[in-house]
């Protein structure tokens, strides 16, 4: 997704970048995300896409700025995100709501699933993963109408443009069965099981009403602030 190319998020525990080249290796982590081993080369392809996709988000996780000040709103790329900062990322998907049993769904209406993922046992366990998709839905609470236009135009391209604007029924999270800490970050935070463990050993989190509890003036992280990411190749021109 192109929105949030040029965005960070800063929080006492982590911040939050938009580049996407942390490469997982470590065996642990690839079966809990259920991903698969790559190449540097497909790494680099995998960034192309996820940036140029309009129906995912991602940011990679990384330590706290050490400092900003109260009028510094732009920070520049290749410091606070060097590869020795990265911890790890968190991601948003968007897809049609396409609910068989709901006779009453409006339309344009989506839902998103979130997910984070901590590569290093050194960073687990000290409440960053709670923190990451804290502020992550921070942000997307603020910057909702920006995301889903963009979802929203592109998957409607060349259609009609006077349908009602576009909604976000719901958020979830699919988490295997045995990731009990991660069912319970998301379970603290308000997201509720729905229906029996999958085919493929995950548990579906769903969090409904997203908009009326996170927000500007709900749930908002001590410390949280949107800053400009800016490239340095960028900033010199």
């Amino acid at each position: 997704m192109k929105w949030n190319n040029r965005s960070l998020i800063n929080h006492p525990v982590l911040s939050l970048h938009f580049r996407h080249l942390l490469t997982i290796h470590l065996q642990a982590i690839q079966e809990a995300t259920a991903s698969d081993r790559l190449t540097l080369e497909e790494e680099y392809e995998n960034q192309e896409s996820w940036r140029a996709s309009h129906d995912k988000m991602t940011f990679i996780v990384c330590q706290p700025l050490l400092s900003t000040s109260e009028g510094q709103d732009e920070v520049l790329a290749g410091i606070v995100d060097a590869p020795d900062k990265m911890i790890g990322d968190i991601n948003l998907f968007l897809s049609p709501y396409d609910d068989d049993d709901d006779d009453q769904q409006p339309a344009n209406t989506y839902i998103g699933e979130v997910d984070v993922m901590i590569a290093n046992a050194k960073d687990q366990g000290k409440g960053t993963g709670k923190a990451a998709v804290l502020a992550f839905l921070q942000y997307i609470s603020r910057n909702l109408g920006r995301i889903l236009h963009e979802y929203h135009h592109q998957e409607k391209e060349g259609q009609s443009t006077t349908e009602p604007k576009p909604t976000l029924s719901l958020l979830m999270a699919k988490i295997n069965q045995g990731n009990a800490k991660s069912i319970a970050l998301f379970k603290s935070l308000g997201f509720e099981q729905e229906g029996e463990v999958n085919y493929f050993g995950e548990v579906k989190l769903v969090l409904r009403e997203f908009t009326q509890k996170f927000g500007e003036n709900t749930n908002c992280p001590v410390g949280y602030r949107e800053l400009v990411y800016s490239r340095a190749e960028e900033a010199k021109q």
